[in-house]
């Protein structure tokens, strides 16, 4: 783990110019984070939620959908811009002006939606592995989607445009998909135009109506939006920041309507297919899958529909994961190999998947994907409150501060979102406690951890309105800045050599030469690594220890010969604490080291000495 740098996802900031274009040719240079964004607007769990809105209740609930897509775009633009003026993301943001506790809890949300995101994303995929190919079940199809985790760091190796245009592609395929069913279907579209009018039946298509809103307005690409955004190089003036800022607008609007499309042909093709034949239980994707054939009498629409479900999966699970990476780097200014955030993210939620299908049954499924979208929903709030206070704080968005129009329908849809969110978790809560026989259990539990998230929403939306505006904590990403200190005396009394008597060596010991001269002393360090001298330490006496100890002495009389003061010290066992130990005991001034030579998959069978010895010394240490 390391320290991240200023820069939100390193590997690809600043990596597509846009500089020096003609308008058309820049115009599509910036074209490519708003698709990134949009299939996380029709992901697996999208589906699970509109096949259940469109089956239960018909068009009625159009209206949703589009009211969360207005949403969304007016949030995504808010996030673009964030990102574009202040180069930061939502996390830096908000890493620089709330407390470090506050932080940590919106950064704990965060995680948990990504979890629950890709909660979704795996049993998506899997269900669309199972119904395309019926011979691998489920359980299968789980573990099979763990190896899409190596499909990311391939594509984001070869560079961002060419992950973009993985992602297009996807998009392309599941849009194509579903306006083929569409045609074969036949829905009325004199009810479609009706499902446009706003109303809610009753409690359960409320529950619905949240896990739309919350499968299509996604918190975590609020994250992943102001992220990907800086990926475009442009000049830091005003015209260039306008232009930037309105060619990213344009990129969302097309493809967040294209979501709208998908997540609407979902809902209708449902409702023209189930809802209008009577068949109002649909809430698995499986049963979606199986019931299309009969129900259209065509054959070729549950398949189209099994591989647009693998597209939606597979695509979404690459942005989930570069919005783990974003708000793990933003929140706690840390980074961990894409590989190993990639696995942890997975693994995640594979376990709670596994869980459920293994004790409550495949059947199960749709549930799951439907609750995994309420979570998501209930975590929106935490991440929009923080964005509208941004992009309306004119300390950080200087001439760019979003319009006051734009400041009154942001407050008004995060409102919306929150009573929604309050309504239904009271509802639930409430119903929770009069039907368990642990209410007394429930109501110390679970009813104050509510009231502490009531809290914190309560402190992120109020404490900045009374704040004074120029109060920014912890502003710089490194710190204050420390200057240079000169030391009187920069000559070495004592210098640690580690040697493993390969070609390393030689450049090792010449670079020590050359920061000690003559002046200095040194101590050639070497560590037994065998089984003997893992458990027998000292006293192991062996032909590897004879061998590497008249190395040493080898060694240490060539120096001694040239008029260098040299001694020679071994040390038993891992050398990541065996070389500190010796450096401390010899009060050596400084180690130098030859780096070892392996690569990749050496370094993860084998680890790297280098990384544990220097987290372990107190002197400088040099590298040869």
């Amino acid at each position: 783990m390391n320290k991240s740098s200023g820069k939100s996802l390193e590997e690809v900031h600043a990596s597509v110019n846009t500089a020096g274009k003609s308008r058309w040719r820049s115009l599509f240079a910036f074209f490519g984070p708003a698709y990134m964004i949009s299939v996380g607007y029709m992901d697996p769990g999208n589906w699970a939620t509109d096949i259940a809105g469109g089956s239960k209740f018909g068009y009625s609930l159009i209206w949703v959908l589009v009211m969360s897509n207005l949403t969304a775009l007016l949030l995504q633009s808010h996030c673009a811009r964030l990102g574009i003026v202040t180069g930061k993301d939502l996390a830096q943001a908000s890493r620089e002006s709330y407390p470090r506790l506050v932080n940590l809890f919106l950064y704990f949300l965060a995680e948990i939606a990504i979890a629950a995101c890709d909660l979704a994303e795996v049993i998506g995929m899997a269900i669309g592995i199972h119904l395309l190919f019926p011979g691998v079940s489920l359980i299968t199809g789980v573990c099979i989607t763990v190896l899409d985790s190596f499909v990311l760091l391939f594509l984001l190796n070869r560079g961002i445009r060419k992950l973009e245009a993985f992602i297009i592609s996807l998009v392309v395929l599941i849009g194509v998909s579903f306006l083929i069913q569409l045609t074969i279907a036949k829905p009325d579209l004199g009810e479609v135009a009706k499902g446009i009018i706003p109303g809610i039946a009753n409690e359960e298509a409320l529950y619905i109506a949240i896990g739309i809103i919350g499968a299509t307005v996604m918190p975590h690409n609020l994250y992943l939006h102001s992220s990907l955004v800086q990926t475009r190089k442009f000049n830091r003036n005003s015209f260039d920041i306008k232009k930037a800022i309105r060619f990213n607008v344009i990129d969302s609007t097309i493809a967040l309507n294209l979501a709208l499309f998908v997540n609407a042909a979902i809902l209708i093709l449902a409702a023209a297919s189930f809802y209008s034949h009577g068949v109002n239980d649909v809430t698995e994707i499986q049963d979606a899958h199986r019931l299309l054939e009969p129900m259209l009498g065509n054959t070729l629409a549950p398949l189209l529909f099994a591989v647009a479900l693998i597209a939606a999966g597979q695509s979404s699970t690459i942005t989930g994961t570069l919005a783990g990476q974003v708000v793990m780097e933003g929140y706690l200014n840390l980074r961990l190999q894409p590989w190993i955030r990639r696995l942890l993210t997975r693994l995640i939620a594979i376990v709670p998947a596994l869980l459920v299908i293994i004790i409550l049954g495949e059947e199960s499924t749709g549930k799951l994907l439907i609750l995994s979208q309420v979570i998501l929903s209930l975590q929106l709030g935490f991440a929009v409150i923080p964005l509208i206070h941004f992009v309306s704080d004119k300390n950080k968005m200087r001439e760019f501060v979003i319009p006051v129009w734009q400041k009154i329908l942001s407050w008004i849809a995060a409102i919306i979102i929150i009573s929604l969110n309050i309504k239904m978790v009271f509802n639930e809560l409430t119903d929770w406690i009069r039907s368990s026989d642990n209410a007394i259990l429930i109501s110390f539990t679970v009813v104050p951890l509510c009231l502490l998230c009531a809290l914190m929403l309560l402190y992120i939306i109020i404490v900045p309105f009374i704040r004074k505006r120029d109060s920014v904590i912890n502003a710089k990403f490194h710190g204050e800045y420390i200057p240079i200190v000169f030391s009187e005396s920069n000559k070495y009394k004592k210098i640690a050599i580690a040697v493993d008597f390969s070609t390393s060596d030689n450049k090792a010991i010449s670079k020590a030469i050359g920061l000690g001269g003559t002046d200095a002393g040194y101590l050639l360090v070497h560590v037994l690594e065998s089984t003997n001298a893992v458990v027998y330490g000292e006293d192991s006496f062996d032909m590897e220890r004879e061998q590497d100890y008249q190395f040493l002495k080898q060694h240490a009389e060539q120096l001694s010969a040239k008029g260098f003061n040299c001694g020679i010290a071994l040390g038993y066992g891992n050398p990541k604490t065996s070389i500190p130990e010796l450096v401390s005991k010899n009060n050596c001034d400084i180690l130098v080291m030859g780096t070892h030579g392996h690569k990749t998959f050496k370094d993860i069978l084998l680890g790297t000495t280098i990384e544990g010895v220097r987290h372990n010394i107190k002197v400088p240490l040099v590298l040869v």
